[in-house]
Order: C-alpha cells, then sequence, then structure tokens
C-alpha cells in the first residue's frame, strides 16, 4: 500500500511541477503565511482554516482577518474563538459552536458570516461532497471542482472538510474531521477527467500541502459491488487521525464538505 501510495504522490506532484501559472486557479494572495491551530489548540483546525482563507483572499476578506487584534497567530486565534466559537451551537442544542471536539460545518458558516457581516462582506455557504439522488461520480467530482474553483474566483479561498475513514470489522468507521483551506485548483476539467490536483493550507503545524481528488478505487462507505457515494482525497503529507488506525487497517480520507462562494 505504502508503495502504490508513494508512486501516486510522487506522479501529481510532477504533474503540478509541471503545470503553468494560467492553468491553475489560485488564491489572490498565494503566498499569505498558513494559520498554526498548535499556537492554541489541537481542535482549532476550523477557526485557523477560516483565519487563512481571510489572509489568502483579496483586499475585502484580508480585511476580515485584520480586524482581529493581536498580531499572532494565538492571539488572534483566542479571540475569534472568545467572540464567535463560544456562542451557543446553531445545530448541537445545549452545546457551544466550538468545543473539544472542535466546529462542524453549520457552526463554522454561521459564525464566519456573523463575523464579516458587519464588514459588508458577502455571506458563505456549505454545501456537502457526497453524490445526490441520480449524480454520478464523475459528476460529483465535477461539482466539487467547480465549488472549488469558483469561490477562488470570487476572492475566498474556500474550506473544505476532510475526514478519515478506516474499514474496520467490515464497516467503515468514521476516524476524525480536519479542516483545510483550498488555495489553488484547475482552471477548467475536462469532461472525461478522473481526477484534479489542488494545493492547500494545513492548520495542523500551518504548512502547505498538495493533494487529489479521485474517484475512489474501491466502494468507500458503500457495499461491495455498489458505487461510492464519494470522491478519495490523497493528502499524503497530512496527519488525519493517523494515530487512531490499526495495523493492516484499510483508511481512506473523504472530502465531506466545502465552504465558501459560488
Amino acid at each position: 500500500m505504502f508503495t502504490f501510495r508513494r508512486r501516486i504522490e510522487v506522479a501529481f506532484f510532477a504533474l503540478i511541477a509541471c503545470c503553468h501559472a494560467g492553468e491553475m486557479r489560485e488564491a489572490p494572495k498565494s503566498d499569505a503565511t498558513p494559520v498554526n491551530q498548535l499556537a492554541i489548540s489541537g481542535n482549532a483546525c476550523g477557526p485557523a482554516a477560516l483565519l487563512s482563507s481571510f489572509r489568502s483572499g483579496n483586499d475585502a476578506w484580508q480585511r476580515a482577518a485584520s480586524s482581529l487584534t493581536g498580531t499572532t497567530d494565538r492571539e488572534q486565534l483566542g479571540q475569534w474563538i472568545r467572540l464567535h466559537g463560544l456562542l451557543p451551537s446553531e445545530t448541537l442544542k445545549g452545546r457551544k459552536r466550538w468545543t473539544n471536539a472542535g466546529i462542524n460545518v453549520e457552526d463554522l458558516v454561521a459564525a464566519t458570516n456573523e463575523m464579516t457581516r458587519p464588514l459588508y462582506l458577502p455571506a458563505v455557504i456549505h454545501e456537502d461532497l457526497f453524490t445526490r439522488r441520480g449524480e454520478t461520480q464523475a459528476a460529483l467530482l465535477r461539482r466539487t471542482h467547480q465549488r472549488l474553483e469558483k469561490s477562488l474566483s470570487k476572492g475566498i479561498p474556500p474550506l473544505l472538510s476532510l475526514r478519515r475513514f478506516a474499514l474496520r470489522g467490515g464497516k467503515w468507521i468514521p476516524l476524525q474531521g480536519h479542516f483545510v483551506t483550498v488555495t489553488a485548483v484547475p482552471r477548467k476539467l475536462g469532461n472525461d477527467e478522473m481526477s484534479f490536483g489542488f494545493a492547500y493550507l494545513d492548520p495542523w503545524g500551518g504548512k502547505r500541502g498538495q493533494g487529489e481528488f479521485r474517484l475512489p478505487a474501491v466502494p468507500v462507505l458503500a457495499a461491495a459491488g455498489q458505487p461510492a457515494p464519494c470522491l478519495e482525497a490523497l493528502v499524503p503529507t497530512a496527519n488525519i487521525a493517523k494515530k487512531d488506525v490499526r495495523a493492516g487497517e484499510m483508511t481512506v480520507v473523504v472530502p465531506a464538505a466545502v465552504i465558501g462562494r459560488w
């Protein structure tokens, strides 16, 4: 398995290196410094990915980043959590938006719009990245690309919710979710494409990464013989629940949802 994944990684990075700037839709400020969630907490990937999005967005969205006082990741993340993360959850009764388990997609969207509304910025929305009724895997791949590319073109790098699953006891078990900030995707995707690459900012350690979305090679989250209801995300350098994987288990990282503008 590791040899196979390594071949994919090498081939993908070679592909990215060959891409000309004009072929990729990039974040307006692609050289922005990634936010490190570990500056404040291991469960702060949502707020950190959001702040990275603001920093790497266009001038209007960069104003959202500068509206937070402080000069360090710790200071800015702390202020965001106090002002927006500790309010009541939109979806979980009796809980706050940000807890020991992090923050979910709906609460992150609500908190983002709450923060940016006084700055007269447009609202962000979210969408799940699982097949809809009548939607093929190939169509899901194109829809995922369209949402990411459109948000980048509108000046706000999208947030991507990733989740690792493990095949355990014959069932696919969710292990952990993680938010990253997508900063580049191909400008166009052909109808016959079965994968596409992307660049992202990873809050875990505040680092840059490259990955690939593809049609799953195995029936992920589905019974044998049935098509997978999702895509697979190859993110070899991302540390998503690796410590929770048991020896010999098959695992996969799935793009579960996206937050942005389209």
